[in-house]
């Protein structure tokens, strides 16, 4: 059992640090609103005290995040299996719509890290094929390296680029992330509209053109 939690717990200590950094938060202003001593965080986040749930409950109160993100637990799915889903290079692609030809529908899955921020754009690979693609990242931090632009989207942005531009999408930590993928493999592009034309006018606001 103790071999199973070590990956789990490893895992702990580098994700506490990201949310702090995220929240602009020093490690004494965090003992102030924890009771956790600086020293016990700082070995908490460097990964030399193990994590139990007296620390991780007032840090997830903190945080204000579920225990199991802090935790890393993958949260329970739909136990059946998907028709059509399937895994390439880790991550799991699951079909969203039938029709044949014309834009595509993914939801998808990278349970692991592999494309840490430490690791340079020009050392993960890129590819080019015809196409165009929308990305919706539902959770985690999803790294877009694209032409010479390196990003890294959070859970609610959009992106959305020419796939004969030069790309790459992968997962840089510290937990899973899972998108949805609309591709056009002809150039095909989706259609946003935040309200119809009719509510706009109505409200005095520019609609869709």
């Amino acid at each position: 059992m103790d071999d199973e939690l070590t990956p789990v717990l490893e895992a702990v200590g580098p994700r506490l640090r990201s949310l702090r950094r995220e929240r602009g938060t020093t490690l004494a202003g965090l003992s102030e609103q924890t009771g956790i001593s600086v020293s016990t965080l700082s070995r908490l986040e460097s990964g030399q005290r193990r994590p139990t749930l007296e620390l991780l409950l007032p840090l997830s109160r903190v945080y204000e995040v579920p225990l199991d993100r802090l935790v890393g637990q993958p949260p329970v799915r739909d136990p059946r299996v998907q028709r059509g889903a399937f895994v390439r290079h880790g991550v799991t692609y699951v079909p969203l719509n039938r029709r044949p030809g014309g834009l595509q529908a993914y939801r998808i899955t990278n349970p692991t890290p592999n494309a840490p921020l430490t690791v340079p754009a020009d050392q993960i690979e890129q590819r080019t094929h015809e196409g165009h693609d929308w990305l919706y990242v539902l959770e985690g931090r999803l790294r877009l390296v694209l032409g010479h632009h390196d990003m890294v989207l959070e859970a609610g942005e959009v992106a959305e680029f020419d796939t004969r531009i030069p790309h790459a999408l992968a997962n840089p930590g510290p937990g899973p992330v899972e998108y949805l993928g609309l591709f056009g493999p002809q150039g095909e592009r989706a259609h946003v509209r935040v309200r119809p034309r009719e509510d706009s006018e109505k409200r005095g606001e520019p609609g869709e053109e």
